[in-house]
C-alpha cells in the first residue's frame, strides 16, 4: 500500500501537469512563449485544492516551461504570469496584436445595432 508522502507527492505531480498543460494551452505560437498567463476562477482553485499547494505547482509548473512565474490572488481568482523579460521584436508584435484588437473592438461597437 502506498504511503501517504507518496500519495501526496503523486497528487502534487498531477496537479503540476494539468497546470502545465493549461499554462502551454493559452501561449499564443506566435509570442514564441512569452506573455504567458492563465487565470484560475475560484471554482477551479477549490476543485484543485489547498490554495498553497496549487500556487507551489503553478509556479513548478512555469519553471518547466521557463517562465519566471508568479502568482497573484485577486477577487477569488489566481493569476499565474510569465514575468519574463520580453525581446523587443515580440513586444512590438504584440503591441501591434493588442492594437488590432482594439481597433475591432471600437469599430464593433460604431457600427449601427440592429433589434
Amino acid at each position: 500500500m502506498p504511503s501517504k508522502d507518496d500519495l501526496a507527492r503523486r497528487r502534487y505531480e498531477k496537479l503540476v501537469d494539468r497546470l502545465e498543460s493549461l499554462m502551454r494551452a493559452a501561449l499564443k505560437p506566435e509570442f514564441e512563449g512569452y506573455y504567458g498567463q492563465l487565470i484560475l476562477g475560484a471554482d477551479d482553485l477549490a476543485e484543485m485544492g489547498e490554495l498553497k499547494d496549487v500556487r507551489r505547482a503553478a509556479r513548478k509548473a512555469g519553471q518547466r516551461l521557463a517562465w519566471k512565474t508568479t502568482t497573484h490572488l485577486l477577487g477569488g481568482r489566481l493569476f499565474v504570469l510569465d514575468e519574463r523579460e520580453v525581446p523587443e521584436r515580440i513586444e512590438r508584435l504584440a503591441g501591434d496584436a493588442a492594437a488590432a484588437a482594439m481597433d475591432r473592438s471600437w469599430e464593433e461597437g460604431r457600427r449601427p445595432r440592429l433589434t
